[in-house]
């Protein structure tokens, strides 16, 4: 008899098992899931919908399927088909993170703010140190101006990670909105020493613009230039500088940035009107008057007509300048300088009265206006 301790054993056929009708469905889905992620993730967005697709037809309740039509969806910025399918999800397996964290980023993309901070509340109870939904419910915090909420879950993503990039930016934002520049300005100015050498161009624009609301025109000066520096063409960069050097009384260098503008998009009333204010204030009437009548060309502009008016009462056309300025009232009947430029056109017609009468009609709008108030006691004491 032949040794045969040494050779291999092999199963008896009974040892071998077949894959059951089951497991092969799992082991197919769970390819196909795995293909359709990497294509979603190489940007092959119908094939890996595809994908997805054929999951479906075999589990209808597949999360991962769903999550990744609605990710597919949301990559094609079809968000409201997107939300169908993570709510699809979200029916049969409520704690689902992925679809919690796409749901609430549709509804941002929706403006849909506060459906958002309520599906990012829910992630939370689920992930509660999450720093990118909390940056991003700060977020929608400051889209529905609750500046105490926003400001708290910025600051605490501050706590969590020191100079967090979306929380320093989400908070310049924040206090801009809320006109507190100053406080905008820290955060900004704190983003600019963190990337000075690789500092992103808004980060320059907003901390010009921070210097602009603040007429500390000089300082946005700087920061406008930095932004041209690195985008030449930049339209806010352009209009910021601009800006400054219109707050400066510098017309004929804020000039120089309107006509860049102007090159670029020649149609642009609001443009076309702060030229020719700048050639108004330069005593260059023609220019000006040529600048107002391009932007009333394209649609009526309540600037370039105010503009026209000035130019008439310069001129010593004070009639036909009172004539503009009323039309003007008739539809802002609450601006304060319509009715103090109508009353110095009368002052300068020797028609003290009729002065007097204009701003005593805004005054009975129940408007304070120091301004206002003061030419009309220098009128009715007869000091002007």
């Amino acid at each position: 008899m032949s040794d045969t301790s040494n050779e291999p054993e092999f199963e008896s056929e009974e040892g071998f098992r077949e894959e059951t009708e089951e497991e092969k469905l799992l082991n197919e889905i769970s390819e196909l899931s795995k293909r359709g992620y990497q294509l979603l993730k190489e940007g092959l967005i119908e094939e890996s919908e595809e994908c997805f697709l054929r999951i479906i037809e075999k589990d209808e309740l597949n999360n991962y399927a769903l999550v990744g039509l609605g990710d597919a969806a949301r990559k094609r910025a079809d968000f409201r088909q997107a939300v169908v399918y993570y709510q699809r999800c979200l029916e049969t397996h409520p704690g689902n993170n992925y679809a919690l964290f796409g749901l609430a980023d549709c509804y941002k993309a929706l403006n849909k703010y506060n459906q958002a901070i309520k599906i990012w509340e829910e992630y939370l109870l689920h992930d509660d140190s999450n720093i990118t939904v909390l940056t991003r419910i700060a977020d929608a915090y400051r889209k529905v101006r609750d500046f105490k909420k926003s400001r708290e879950i910025y600051l605490r993503v501050l706590e969590m990670e020191q100079d967090n990039a979306y929380a320093l930016i989400g908070l310049g934002h924040l206090h801009y909105d809320f006109r507190e520049y100053r406080e905008a300005l820290k955060y900004w100015e704190r983003m600019y020493e963190l990337k000075k050498h690789n500092v992103d161009i808004r980060v320059l624009t907003s901390l010009g613009n921070c210097h602009r609301k603040l007429r500390t025109f000089e300082k946005g000066t700087f920061y406008f230039d930095k932004a041209l520096e690195l985008e030449p063409n930049n339209f806010y960069a352009l209009f910021g500088m601009a800006d400054c050097y219109r707050g400066m009384n510098a017309h004929e260098e804020s000039l120089q940035y309107w006509d860049k503008i102007l090159k670029k998009d020649p149609d642009n009333k609001v443009i076309l009107t702060r030229a020719g204010d700048a050639y108004r204030n330069l005593e260059d009437f023609d220019r000006a008057e040529d600048y107002y009548s391009k932007a009333l060309n394209i649609e009526f502009d309540v600037y370039a007509i105010l503009g026209l008016a000035l130019i008439n009462k310069l001129r010593g056309n004070y009639e036909n300048s009172i004539e503009s300025l009323r039309g003007l009232l008739r539809n802002d009947p609450k601006n304060h300088r319509l009715y103090t430029e109508i009353a110095e056109c009368y002052m300068l017609l020797g028609d003290k009265n009729k002065a007097i009468e204009i701003l005593a009609e805004f005054q009975k709008l129940g408007i304070r206006n120091t301004f206002v108030s003061n030419l009309l006691d220098k009128l009715r004491s007869g000091n002007r």
